[in-house]
């Protein structure tokens, strides 16, 4: 097919934008595996990278992660047949303008927490670059909001009158405001993935009594709602959409299982709220200790490193080492994370990271339960300003002897959340 213009481009896709602080790359494939099944080939856009999403699985795209990679990822996918797009939108993306450029029919917000002050400098301008996705919503457009979420009462006053508000919620994150139009509830977590009870209303009256994903946590209870929500709102089946996020597996590096007994998990949480629910349910898992291995990045946002320390000392076994120090000193960046800790847990100080996860796994039991957080997907460390190879995942692998993950492409669009 001949190449088409951004406008042209715009005018073919229905597209989905999700943003928030958590989650949002769990939602946006979430997203879009239940258009696939329901509504055709279906462009996935998020940190993991770009691809094209049918009923049979993903063709990942080697684009830039850049705006001309995004709007080459949009051509790709016009060739294939695809009308409809899911997209993360990260709050530098929305402060640079995308929303402006590229409006959204279905804008998902997943929840706000303390992150990347170091880039918005207060949260009202953090918040402010997320209610962008919502100001540009078009005539007909619907606001996906989480219902149990302070954020999100104040995002909906934002919302465009010609825009539909959908709420959804979990008692997880706390008491409703508001009617929600899903809602979650007595929310379990095993070895097999989460499961919680589910109770529709308006369109969403004929969903089932219950919800059983294959992800772990309580937050991905909340994803699974928003992008169950974002489906229907562009058309897809209440049952296809549940089936299809039903069968999906997370994406890479979200409470991703690298190994059995210890139980051993890889998790991209990196802020103080995603740190500590990755921790609760790292605690509903173990069968003995939960020992824990993060960092703090270097050269972003120094107030929530004692945060993280605070949140971190539920953990029988605390190792504070480096996530990506970029230009700032390790151990400086350890000191203050440490600052956070109570004096009651047990920590060490272990600074080369590869060195830390052996250390971790050498004092495990078999019933134990391991994270690794922080870096989750990211496949390099960025140290005295130098990016270097690096995988938690395969320093598991080859401390157990196992096979590597498969390669896949770099991520695309910008860095923040």
């Amino acid at each position: 097919m001949a190449p088409l213009d951004p406008a042209a481009l715009r005018a073919r896709f229905s597209s989905v934008g999700v943003t928030g602080t958590n989650g949002k790359t769990s939602t946006t494939s979430w997203v879009a595996r239940a258009i696939a099944a329901a509504l055709g080939p279906c462009l996935r856009v998020t940190t993991l990278g770009a691809a094209i999403v049918d009923e049979v699985g993903a063709q990942e795209l080697e684009v830039p992660r850049t705006i001309g990679g995004f709007f080459e990822a949009l051509e790709r996918a016009a060739a294939r047949g695809s009308a409809h797009a899911a997209i993360e939108c990260t709050s530098e993306s929305l402060a640079a303008g995308f929303a402006r450029g590229w409006p959204v029919d279905v804008a998902a917000f997943t929840n706000l927490t303390h992150d990347h002050l170091d880039a918005h400098g207060s949260p009202e301008h953090y918040l402010a670059s997320k209610a962008q996705l919502f100001l540009h919503l078009p005539e007909g457009g619907v606001a996906v909001l989480d219902g149990c979420d302070p954020a999100g009462a104040l995002l909906a006053e934002v919302v465009p009158r010609h825009a539909r508000i959908v709420r959804y919620g979990s008692s997880t994150r706390g008491a409703a405001v508001g009617a929600l139009e899903l809602e979650a509830g007595d929310v379990r977590v095993g070895r097999e993935g989460t499961r919680c009870s589910l109770l529709g209303r308006g369109p969403f009256a004929e969903v089932p009594s219950s919800l059983a994903i294959r992800a772990h946590g309580a937050i991905f209870v909340e994803n699974a709602l928003a992008a169950l929500a974002a489906a229907v709102s562009v058309g897809v089946p209440v049952r296809r959409a549940i089936e299809a996020i039903e069968g999906a597996p997370p994406p890479r590096g979200r409470f991703e299982i690298v190994n059995d007994r210890p139980c051993v998990v890889v998790d991209y949480a990196h802020t103080p709220d995603a740190l500590e629910r990755t921790l609760a349910t790292a605690r509903a898992l173990a069968g003995e200790r939960v020992l824990v291995v993060f960092g703090a990045g270097g050269a972003r946002d120094r107030h929530k490193r004692p945060a993280l320390g605070r949140a971190a000392s539920v953990a029988d076994l605390v190792v504070v080492t480096s996530d990506n120090p970029r230009d700032e000193e390790p151990a400086a960046i350890a000191a203050e994370v440490r600052a956070g800790l109570s004096e009651r847990v047990r920590a060490v100080t272990e600074l080369d990271r590869a060195a830390a996860i052996a250390l971790a796994l050498s004092e495990a039991r078999p019933a134990d339960v391991v994270v690794i957080a922080g870096k989750g997907h990211e496949r390099t460390q960025i140290a005295a300003g130098v990016e270097r190879p690096f995988d938690d995942v395969e320093v598991v692998r080859r401390f157990y002897g196992t096979s590597s993950r498969s390669a896949v492409p770099s991520p695309c669009l910008s860095r923040t959340s």
